[in-house]
């Protein structure tokens, strides 16, 4: 990517496309070795989910990155009620505080009521960004793939909208394609893609359509080789971007020959 291709969310510009999560992976090295083989600028963690002893092994690759290189976007995951979500979104601030970004004001909001599909509570979600936005944060909200919601959302002073690809950890891929596609077309704020994204064809295909990033976990974490996964994730995302970016060609209904039809051999 280009200096002049690089993503802009709130007032800050990065390189990288691709966010990644830090749950799910089986041990802390699958974690750090994953996140730097992807070249991700943007990591997201769940605040809720931390616990007390910030020496846990369990969270210890936050003292294992350089986070004057890496973003970090803490997210309300676990969070039921605009409530609980804002009172999280302050301590993901007071997070990143301590990991030396006292500017850092990011928070991926999530406000999730449904155990089962785990999916967004949108009324929720537009009550906890109102209030955030106010209070100056940098709200990046993660949404059903609705285009109206987006809408609202991007009015009320949100950074981006995150519409999921499919369910949550599901790997499907990107089921809602044609809602995202509106979604693109209509928003004036990036579009980043969140959630059910199991291959590097998925990531490059919602890039492809004109996403401004994705954002994974679960496809990098749960494959048999993270660190490889997310190095194929990064140069998924690159190649889908650039296909973007070139013009891709239209479809046609019929054949058309890629030779020209009107040479006449001379021989």
């Amino acid at each position: 990517m280009t200096n002049v291709d690089k993503l802009k969310i709130g007032n800050k510009y990065f390189n990288s496309r691709l966010m990644l999560g830090t749950g799910k992976y089986r041990t802390v090295n699958d974690t750090v070795s994953s996140i730097q083989e992807s070249n991700c600028d943007i990591v997201t963690v769940a605040v809720r989910r931390l616990p007390t002893n910030l020496e846990n092994d369990n969270i210890s690759f936050l003292n294992s990155l350089d986070w004057s290189k890496t973003w970090l976007l803490p997210n309300t995951a676990g969070c039921q009620t605009a409530e609980e979500a804002i009172r999280i979104a302050f301590l993901g601030h007071e997070l990143a505080c301590q990991l030396g970004q006292e500017d850092n004001f990011f928070v991926k909001l999530e406000v999730i009521s449904d155990p089962k599909y785990l999916l967004p509570d949108p009324i929720g979600t537009l009550k906890a960004a109102e209030f955030l936005v106010k209070k100056g944060f940098t709200v990046l909200p993660y949404i059903n793939a609705d285009p109206i919601l987006a809408l609202h959302l991007e009015d009320l002073g949100c950074a981006t909208v995150m519409p999921l690809g499919a369910p949550i950890g599901s790997g499907q891929g990107l089921k809602n394609l044609a809602n995202i596609e509106i979604i693109i077309e209509n928003s004036s704020i990036p579009v980043i893609v969140d959630a059910g994204i199991g291959t590097p064809s998925e990531a490059a295909q919602a890039m492809e359509l004109g996403a401004d990033g994705v954002l994974l976990n679960t496809a990098v974490a749960q494959a048999k080789y993270p660190n490889k996964m997310a190095k194929a994730m990064d140069l998924a995302v690159q190649s889908g971007r650039l296909a973007y970016l070139s013009g891709l060609m239209e479809k046609k209904k019929y054949a058309s020959p890629s030779s020209p039809t009107n040479y006449v051999s001379k021989l």
